[in-house]
């Protein structure tokens, strides 16, 4: 054998090697991805699980106005349709999900100062705990999303720099989209009673 075909197929082993690890690690990064979204949603489920008992306290202690109950009833029906494949963390996917769940967490908000007027209520016990609990899972729901953003700016690092975004760009790596804020959530809510 000549010595430029061994060095031609010595060239060709070692990218196949690169290679292989390169895409090994993205594989692995994707995967990170995934299992970071999959906590999102698990959190956002336990959001949409907690409301009916709420909905179900408050209805029982408090006879209000039907269609703050309706609303939050109306939106938590809305959020939990709303869902994203993790193969399909797109920037505007995320922004369609995120609708849902601002429109479930105004929703909630409403409930929640509609309640202060009745004393009673605010001082059930079964009305606090669970007030405590969604008070919770919204801390978690952020913690959630903050972790899932991280895990997203390491892949996207991953697949976007060089060499590593030749081979991503051959095997199908695209970039993940990020959890933003909504637009007008830098501004702290009004609460009028």
């Amino acid at each position: 054998m000549s010595k430029g075909l061994i060095a031609v197929i010595a060239v060709v082993l070692i990218l196949g090697f690169v290679g292989c690890g390169k895409y090994n690690g993205m594989v692995a990064k994707d995967e990170a991805v995934k299992e970071s979204w999959a906590r999102v949603e698990s959190q956002y489920q336990r959001r949409a699980d907690l409301i009916p008992n709420l909905v179900n306290t408050v209805k029982g202690a408090a006879d209000f106005e039907k269609s703050t109950l309706t609303g939050v009833i109306e939106a938590r029906s809305k959020a939990t349709q709303t869902t994203i494949s993790a193969d399909a963390l797109t920037p505007e996917n995320i922004a369609k999900f995120q609708a849902a769940q601002d429109q479930l967490s105004g929703a909630l908000s409403r409930l929640l100062v509609t309640v202060e007027k009745y004393p009673d209520l605010k001082a059930n016990q079964n009305f606090l705990e669970l007030q405590a609990q969604l008070e919770g899972t919204e801390n978690r729901i952020t913690v959630a999303r903050n972790d899932f953003n991280t895990v997203v700016k390491g892949y996207n690092q991953e697949v976007r720099t060089f060499p590593n975004n030749l081979f991503a760009g051959m095997f199908g790596f695209d970039q993940k989209g990020y959890f933003q804020a909504t637009a007008g959530s830098e501004n702290a809510p009004a609460v009028q009673f």
